[in-house]
């Protein structure tokens, strides 16, 4: 238990310092854990092995669901079909094409073994994907079909997964028991998952205290998992299903409150379990090359190869070979929307990760008596793949992005969200204006809210003409929301000394103090964002 606490106290560390070293150096901090991680797993001490089972049932469903949560349900409908041939067939012929090659160059190795393994890499990982996603800065569309692949392709590979392994003890690979299986898998994923989102949707709607809600959202994943596993069918869909579903109904289940406290909750259950994932890949490094060693170099030079061949490959190909087509056959592609350039930068995000490693790791150390077969084998393949692909493409997918010239639309979204805000502004306005005439308020008090609405609208319009005026090529000023903020945030700190020194001369609790706080916590989180000033010329 000392070891664990130990290695609990480091990982917390090393979470932090990438997450420094990441902004400092612009390198993303999955690849600075895992290179970590893996040094520190060469140096003696005690390691902390993989356990699949607790990765699988206990970091997987909040991460899934917390990316869920925040996923646009909308948008991946409107991306439906290319999230289908990522999550779905793309999966399949990654699982098939990599237990084909394998096969040719590992004498013994049956293809349901192979292809176990092919199903365990097939799937690019949510929590690397979109951790590095967010550092370099997708295009929405982008980031909404990697979302919507990272969310569904896990069901699909980890189905495969398993009837592979059983196929592989039963010896032989029987198609209409697999499509069977697949099927009632997601069938009951997608049934457990719409059944839990509708019981919390119900019990959210009696609970009013905002950390009661959260501890209810932190429990959901696992309330999802559960019984989908238990009924044998897909847990990871049930989860996702339930997160998206949850997701879009916030606004009427959430309280303001309740939402800010959930997300500032689940950004930190993020930031320290796709941490600690990361430092999970890096130390299996030293059980993972031992294991090889009664195997002859060229066997496993040749089936590394192979495997990080058919990953690597497959997507891009999958991708740009039905871009392809001449234009009057485009619409045959499974991403008619997605220009070549975007192909190719989505073809360059099949990070894999942590749930590939598990599900090889979680291969059967014996069958009848027997080992099955050429497991360490498979299970350093994996691991070679997922390094390749994490560290290799992690490190170079920024790159690719810059060198394609694709990259998010700051201004169109800055643009997007300013004239939401005078929208919303106006609705406000109109219904103080029905208060109003209703005659049941004091006019000075509708003075006061007609005013502040009034102020939000013209920070807006005011974000809109400077907005404009960078359109048109006129030199940038600073626009008055701009100085709005850094004033505001300038007597913000001038409230805190004060409050403080309240507190300080017995003139106010410390519970009041708190209270207060919070009041301009929110204030100053809902600022406009600070802009560095010009030097003086």
């Amino acid at each position: 238990m000392l070891e664990e606490i130990t290695f609990g106290l480091i990982g917390v560390a090393l979470v932090v310092s990438a997450a420094l070293a990441a902004r400092r150096f612009g390198l993303p901090a999955p690849v600075l854990l895992v290179g970590a991680s893996a040094v520190y797993a060469l140096l003696p001490g005690p390691t902390v092995r993989l356990e699949p089972d607790l990765v699988l049932a206990l970091i997987i469903p909040p991460l899934l669901f917390s990316a869920a949560l925040s996923s646009s349900l909308v948008e991946i409908r409107a991306n439906l079909r290319a999230v289908i041939s990522l999550s779905v067939l793309l999966v399949v012929v990654t699982a098939l094409a990599t237990g084909a090659a394998l096969v040719v160059v590992v004498p013994g190795l049956s293809f349901a073994g192979a292809c176990a393994l092919g199903a365990a890499l097939a799937p690019p990982d949510a929590v690397s994907a979109l951790s590095i996603g967010r550092r370099v800065g997708l295009p929405d569309r982008l980031r909404t079909v990697i979302e919507g692949e990272s969310l569904f392709n896990d069901a699909t590979a980890l189905t495969l997964y398993s009837v592979a392994v059983a196929a592989t003890i039963d010896g032989r690979f029987d198609a209409p028991r697999v499509a069977g299986r697949f099927l009632l898998a997601v069938i009951g994923g997608l049934a457990v998952g719409l059944v839990v989102s509708w019981l919390v949707g119900q019990l959210r709607l009696r609970i009013e205290d905002p950390v009661t809600e959260t501890t209810v959202s932190l429990a959901t994943p696992f309330a999802a998992y559960v019984p989908a596993e238990a009924l044998h069918a897909s847990g990871v869909l049930a989860v996702v299903t339930a997160g998206l579903i949850l997701g879009s109904q916030s606004r009427s289940l959430l309280s303001g409150p309740a939402r800010l406290h959930a997300r500032a909750v689940w950004r930190l259950v993020d930031l320290l379990l796709e941490g600690f994932v990361f430092l999970l890949i890096g130390q299996q490094l030293a059980a993972v090359i031992p294991a090889i060693g009664h195997y002859p170099l060229p066997t496993v030079a040749a089936a590394t190869a192979v495997t990080v061949g058919a990953v690597v490959l497959v997507r891009p190909l999958w991708l740009l070979l039905p871009a392809m087509l001449p234009s009057r056959l485009r619409f045959l592609s499974p991403h008619p929307h997605l220009s070549t350039r975007e192909l190719a930068a989505l073809s360059w995000s099949g990070m894999r990760g942590v749930i590939s490693l598990a599900a090889v790791f979680a291969l059967p150390r014996s069958v009848d008596g027997a080992g099955f077969p050429h497991r360490d084998l498979l299970v350093f393949c994996a691991y070679v793949a997922v390094l390749v692909t994490l560290v290799g493409q992690g490190l170079t997918f920024g790159p690719v992005l810059h060198r394609l010239n694709v990259r998010p639309d700051v201004d169109e979204a800055r643009r997007q969200r300013a004239r939401a805000r005078v929208a919303a502004a106006d609705a406000g306005l109109r219904t103080l204006a029905a208060v109003h005439d209703q005659g049941q308020l004091p006019d000075d008090l509708i003075l006061r809210l007609r005013t502040a609405a009034e102020e939000r609208k013209r920070r807006s319009q005011d974000s809109l003409r400077a907005l404009s005026l960078a359109d048109s090529g006129r030199p940038p000023t600073a626009s008055l929301t701009e100085a709005f903020g850094r004033v505001r945030r300038t007597m913000i700190e001038a409230e805190r000394d004060e409050l403080q020194l309240w507190r300080d001369t017995g003139h106010l609790s410390d519970a009041s103090l708190r209270l207060l706080e919070d009041e301009l916590d929110h204030e100053e989180g809902a600022l406009p964002p600070s802009q560095p000033q010009p030097p003086p010329s």
